[in-house]
């Protein structure tokens, strides 16, 4: 996600130019193959490192969140409390040790890179395809396009996600699972002799949550560029002598509120979405309709909000950093000026 900018590269294999405060996209036309993959991977490396850095930022409160939204037995007791998060992560660092808190975060690395770099990638090309001219602007295409670029990712990188979680659901201290250890584990799981198909146990939700998420994240960060933009602000919001360059103040304003607006919407379909990838765990698969049931028969609707306390804490600095990355590394790497 990204300026801090989600805007189009300038680059030499990209016919793009920017009129007013718009970045106006362009299919590429250079016939010169190698150009295309060069710029494809740029984009995908400045996309994948800002995706590992927001992600290693706020690595510990993910773990616990994750704890939160399963009802994990052993931390339940902290996730109604207004200090349940500082609880929780005394009691991981008393009872396992610091590196407890970042569980799970080498596979999360190993899932980010490729997620945020195609996430990235796909929303400048599904840009310049669907907003090809000032006059094609508008909110829903921004928030078809951003939804277009997660579901892409989020399908492509979703079994990474799943180890992920199992790894930070689970507490034990001796003989603690790897990545590779849990991805067999899951892949054997169920009847038969094995299915890739249990690597996307809960794919389901997780598409139907990430389509407003990535949406109302671009969406809501693009707007926000670009009223930070505005005459009225830029003054304060440009970097000197630029016309469209933003400081890293507004930058990582711009990710931060996106996060927020966008954590607070999907957040829902997120607990359903986590309770099934650790069902087998606990109490069985069940499906989307019986999961929310049940959340719900436990809860009521606070169920479904368990932990986006630390979600509001945990995402501001995880989008705001990956935005803000994301526009360092284009600028290292020679995609914008």
């Amino acid at each position: 996600m990204k300026d801090t900018g989600i805007s189009a590269p300038i680059a030499t294999d990209l016919s793009t130019k920017t009129e007013g405060s718009h970045h106006v996209y362009r299919i590429p036309k250079s016939n010169e193959d190698s150009q295309n993959l060069d710029f494809a991977l740029r984009n995908g490396l400045a996309g994948g490192v800002a995706g590992c850095a927001a992600k290693t930022i706020v690595a510990p409160l993910e773990r616990i969140r994750i704890l939160f939204q399963t009802s994990h037995s052993e931390f339940v007791q902290y996730s109604t409390r207004w200090d349940g998060l500082i609880k929780a992560a005394r009691d991981i660092r008393t009872s396992y040790g610091i590196p407890a808190l970042f569980k799970g975060h080498s596979a999360s690395l190993v899932r980010v890179f490729p997620y945020a770099g195609i996430n990235f990638l796909a929303y400048e090309h599904f840009r310049a395809a669907f907003i090809a001219s000032p006059e094609k602007e508008a909110p829903w295409r921004r928030f078809l396009c951003g939804s277009m670029a997660g579901a892409t990712s989020s399908l492509v990188t979703y079994p990474l996600e799943l180890i992920r979680t199992r790894l930070a659901f689970e507490t034990v201290q001796k003989n603690p699972s790897s990545w590779v250890g849990i991805s067999k584990k899951i892949y054997f799981e169920g009847a038969g002799n094995g299915s890739l198909l249990n690597l996307y146990c809960g794919i389901t939700p997780t598409m139907l949550g990430i389509l407003p998420y990535a949406g109302t994240s671009f969406l809501t960060h693009d707007l926000l560029r670009d009223w930070l933009r505005s005459p009225a602000l830029a003054p304060y919001t440009l970097e000197a002598p630029s016309s469209t360059r933003l400081t890293a103040v507004a930058q990582l304003s711009c990710g931060a509120v996106a996060g927020i607006i966008a954590q607070t919407i999907s957040y829902p379909i997120d607990i359903i979405r986590r309770r099934m990838q650790v069902g087998n765990v606990v109490n069985g698969q069940r499906g989307i309709l019986e999961t929310a049931q049940c959340i719900f028969l436990e809860r009521g609707v606070r169920g479904f909000y368990v932990g986006l306390t630390i979600g509001y804490v945990k995402m501001a600095p995880m989008v705001a950093t990956s935005f803000y990355v994301y526009d360092r590394m284009k600028r290292y790497l020679g995609l914008i000026e």
